[in-house]
């Protein structure tokens, strides 16, 4: 595509991106909470995405384990903001640094297991990273000091420049801001960022050698690229993403419960990539928000829509129909649109590996 073609395709997303974060920033004075509350999830789920699609979508690791880190990143915000009153181990630190630690906690987490992900790949990684989901399951459900077993464990009030994030009501023009409109704001900030730094460091020399690992992992070697080191590296960037969305999730849900953190939650995580475009920053927002919304919005029309209802009243459960309809929408994505829901935006050639060409 020539670059006269792509310029008009550039502005154009700019000019909707711009007009999307203008009705972002507007959005809690009009919206009611169920979708308040939907939207921090979407978001979020997107911070996740981006972190594993840097991981999978960038340098080809195959990652099954990316709600392990999340889980870190929850758990590890209310042990480190917890006071101890509740009974379960805290150690009362303010929730800004609480927070900045939980997300260098998963970090850690990814570090230690690092040298595993820089000498595995493909489907031995993956096979690999699944023990993690086992290991963490069984912590936190067994760990009850900790993480509060299977009841799981209240989430503190995050503080930052003054401002508690919980359900104290603060007038903005004359609209009542909670918990979720307070939250809403930092979800916003921590995506930009978040969407920001993984463009810059795709767009750099780091992104060059993950795609070169990513497409000719040989040869990008015999080029002098690190290839264990660089993946590695990823590895824990990806963890760090993960974190961060578990502490943003904790901060959401308000409770932290072991039986979310499992298999499903990192399948999901997967389905975003796939159906919004590996490799793509923009694309694992749009997966997502998409997979992260589906369940919240069947849930909330169940009534209206033909085969799903409630559990217990015959018709097929929300979350169940929910995973019918992204499964369904990954089928379609790797038959129909390889480069996922961003080709639907930018329409640019598509980077396949070892030199494949459509």
């Amino acid at each position: 595509m020539s670059e006269r073609r792509r310029t008009p395709a550039r502005a154009y997303a700019w000019a909707a991106t711009g007009l999307g974060g203008i009705v972002a920033l507007l959005l809690p004075f009009y919206l009611e909470r169920f979708w308040l509350q939907a939207g921090l999830f979407a978001i979020a789920a997107a911070i996740g995405a981006v972190g594993i699609n840097l991981l999978t979508g960038a340098t080809g690791q195959l990652s099954m384990g990316h709600a392990f880190f999340l889980a870190v990143g929850a758990y590890g915000y209310c042990a480190l903001a917890g006071d101890g009153g509740d009974g379960l181990a805290g150690l009362g630190l303010p929730g800004w640094l609480a927070a900045v630690l939980a997300v260098g906690l998963a970090g850690l987490a990814g570090g230690a297991f690092s040298p595993i992900a820089g000498r595995l790949h493909g489907a031995y990684l993956g096979i690999a990273t699944l023990a993690l989901i086992f290991i963490g399951q069984h912590v936190l459900f067994n760990a009850h000091d900790l993480t509060g077993g299977y009841n799981g464990r209240a989430v503190p009030p995050l503080n930052l420049f003054g401002l508690t994030f919980d359900d104290t009501e603060v007038l903005v023009a004359q609209v009542p801001f909670g918990a979720v409109e307070k939250l809403w704001y930092l979800g916003l900030a921590l995506l930009l960022g978040g969407v920001l730094f993984a463009r810059g460091v795709l767009r750099g020399r780091p992104g060059r050698a993950m795609n070169a690992i990513r497409d000719h992992r040989i040869a990008a070697g015999v080029m002098g690229i690190p290839v264990a080191r660089h993946r590695a590296a990823v590895f824990v960037l990806s963890s760090m993403y993960a974190g961060l969305a578990g502490v943003l999730l904790a901060l959401v849900f308000q409770r932290t419960v072991p039986e979310y953190f499992g298999m499903a939650l990192s399948l999901e995580y997967l389905a975003m990539i796939v159906i919004g475009g590996l490799g793509s920053v923009a694309g694992a927002v749009a997966g997502g928000i998409f997979v992260a919304l589906l369940p919240q919005l069947l849930n909330r029309y169940a009534e209206a829509l033909p085969l799903v209802s409630a559990p217990g009243t015959g018709g097929i459960a929300p979350g169940e129909a929910a995973r019918y309809l992204y499964g369904a929408a990954v089928v379609g994505t790797v038959l129909f649109l390889p480069g996922g829901l961003a080709r639907l935006v930018v329409r640019t050639p598509i980077h396949r590996p070892s030199g494949e060409t459509r």
